[in-house]
């Protein structure tokens, strides 16, 4: 018999702690996972899930006032936010009971409570102690909000999932996906939305094209950019907030919504104790096979810091497990990971930027092309489409693809297989396309 209560503890039921106990525990590992607040993590409860959900809620308007270009008559419509935060709470709930059961058909031990590692072996939770040969830590990230006077005005992303009244004005602060995702819904659905970031250009670290194209649509849709400035404090002026930015201006707005970034969620439970070593941004530090400097305690997913998206989460957690308990190891290859951003035109991306790829070979070769979707010809909608498509020159190989136009991450997923696969321009070059769609744009492109 083993000496101890468990095999694997894990702590954290997010994307990455569900998939690596069930996957454990379906080897015959003796599996526990503590979770505090809710199963499923950020992505299932403030992230991906609900978020997917409130986009497209703010689809319809465009799509309504397309229909008359179509041939139809739609009468007056009107949006009821409490109702969309209603559905959105039933949802997530059905996913919880999913978790759930999942994780008690898998064989693991649920238990709910905010878990304290005591030493290499030993959690508590709630006053009872477990003991465990291997502990993961896989507890995610959490928004950060920079030390401002008036902080105690703003909300996070967390909180814009239960909002219980949907605001006139909002201003949002930052540049990332989550800034301009939430700065696209609120648009939709009829807020009056300001986007302000210290920055020049949005998404920092997209191909720059994208970036530029993005922030031209925006603006022609009337979400307003205020660029390089930021809020030096937020005062409340009665019924609404005051934004008052680094030259002194003031901006109105009925609320403020910090998305400037997400620190990792390592403190307040034991780590520093027992001396687990952190970088300088608070991620728990691990090796290639997701150990920390305490041999028996193992970390992945948003609170290392890599590569902080839910289907990495996920992959980690089964590169783990195999590692540790199948004993074949498949690591997770971290090149050519395809992302998303729900912003409105919806942004897909693969493979190196134009500046990147221009650091890494002496010549590449540049596809490109704009143009209005099949569907804007009657819509009345003034959306335009970018393909981009970055191919080396001496090896013909395809080794970046960005779109920023509807369904860019539906046909960027497809493209990311091809690329990982290795695939030419000349192989892209002799697909047949299918007619008409925007994606066969990426197999006629032919003029670089």
């Amino acid at each position: 018999m083993t000496q101890y209560d468990y095999d694997l503890f894990v702590i954290g039921a997010g994307s990455g702690g569900v998939r690596a106990a069930r996957m454990a525990s379906g080897h015959g590992v003796r599996v526990a996972i503590a979770e505090e607040r809710y199963l499923g993590g950020t992505c299932v409860n403030v992230g991906c899930v609900p978020k997917k959900l409130f986009v497209y809620a703010s689809q319809f308007r465009d799509q309504f006032d397309s229909a008359a270009g179509f041939g139809w008559t739609v009468g007056n419509s009107t949006f009821n936010w409490t109702s969309l935060i209603t559905n959105k709470n039933q949802e997530i709930e059905r996913l919880h009971a999913v978790y759930n059961n999942l994780l008690q058909k898998s064989g693991v031990c649920i238990i709910t409570g905010r878990a304290q590692v005591l030493d290499a072996h030993t959690v508590a939770v709630d006053g009872t102690e477990y003991s465990a040969e291997r502990i993961l830590i896989a507890t995610g990230g959490w928004p950060s909000v920079p030390e401002i006077p008036g902080k105690q005005h703003v909300v996070t992303s967390n909180e814009m999932f239960f909002l219980e009244q949907l605001p006139k004005r909002i201003i949002i602060v930052g540049g990332g996906y989550i800034a301009v995702e939430f700065a696209s819904i609120l648009h939709g659905l009829g807020v009056n939305t300001t986007i302000c970031h210290r920055g020049h250009k949005l998404l920092r670290g997209f191909d720059e094209d994208i970036r530029d194209f993005l922030a031209e649509e925006m603006i022609k849709k009337g979400i307003k950019l205020l660029l390089n400035t930021d809020i030096e404090a937020i005062e409340s002026t009665g019924d609404c907030f005051a934004a008052r930015l680094i030259d002194g201006s003031k901006v109105s707005t009925d609320l403020v919504l910090y998305a400037t970034g997400r620190t990792p969620n390592s403190t307040g439970f034991g780590m520093e104790k027992l001396g687990v070593e952190l970088d300088t941004e608070l991620a728990i530090k691990v090796n290639s096979d997701y150990q920390t400097n305490v041999p028996s305690i193992y970390a992945l997913g948003d609170v290392t810091n890599r590569v902080n998206l839910t289907p990495v989460a996920i992959a980690e957690g089964m590169a783990l497990v195999n590692q540790l308990y199948v004993k074949q190891p498949r690591p997770v290859d971290y090149d050519t990971i395809p992302t998303a951003v729900f912003s409105q035109p919806t942004i897909g991306t693969v493979g190196l930027t134009e500046a990147q790829a221009r650091e890494k070979y002496p010549d590449i070769d540049i596809y490109k092309t704009s143009f209005k979707p099949m569907k804007n010809t009657l819509s009345g909608i003034d959306e335009k489409t970018l393909m981009k498509m970055i191919v080396v020159r001496d090896t013909d190989r395809v080794v970046g693809m960005h779109m920023a136009g509807t369904d860019a991450p539906e046909i960027i997923q497809g493209m990311a297989i091809a690329i990982r696969a290795g695939a030419t321009k000349a192989v892209f070059d002799s697909t047949i396309g299918i007619h008409p769609t925007a994606a066969e744009e990426f197999v006629t492109l032919r003029k670089a």
